[in-house]
């Protein structure tokens, strides 16, 4: 007989469901402050465009994070399977949503890393 294996308790907590934006808000401010500190410590060259140091390390960081918040999503989405209908599994999928709604935002806030030279 199949049996649901329990899930760690963190993937239906509360603290989900601000958890995704709150790392998005995170993340916007490490890849702004260190886009300005790298900025005034060495400014690359402007005929670089935007194939420079500065655009590849937050360009990495922005992958590492929207993987992180698509990773939480989908332990959330699991956590979600394996709880009966009750409010720790709406609280499980909201924060999954939340989560891809949070990844979905650094991708897209951090596309212009991609085509604009840094220190314009």
């Amino acid at each position: 007989m199949w049996t649901r294996k329990p899930f760690p308790i963190a993937a239906v907590h509360p603290f989900q469901l601000p958890l995704g934006l709150v790392i998005w808000a995170l993340w916007f401010v490490a890849v702004y402050g260190g886009l300005s500190v790298g900025c005034a410590i060495a400014t690359p060259a402007a005929e670089a465009g935007s194939l420079t140091w500065i655009n590849a390390v937050l360009g990495l960081l922005t992958l590492v994070v929207t993987v992180g918040l698509l990773a939480l999503a989908r332990f959330c989405l699991m956590a979600a399977r394996n709880e009966p209908r009750t409010e720790r599994r709406f609280i499980a999928r909201l924060a999954a949503g939340v989560h891809v709604i949070a990844a979905v935002s650094t991708l897209i806030t951090g596309l212009p890393i991609l085509v604009l030279p840094p220190c314009v």
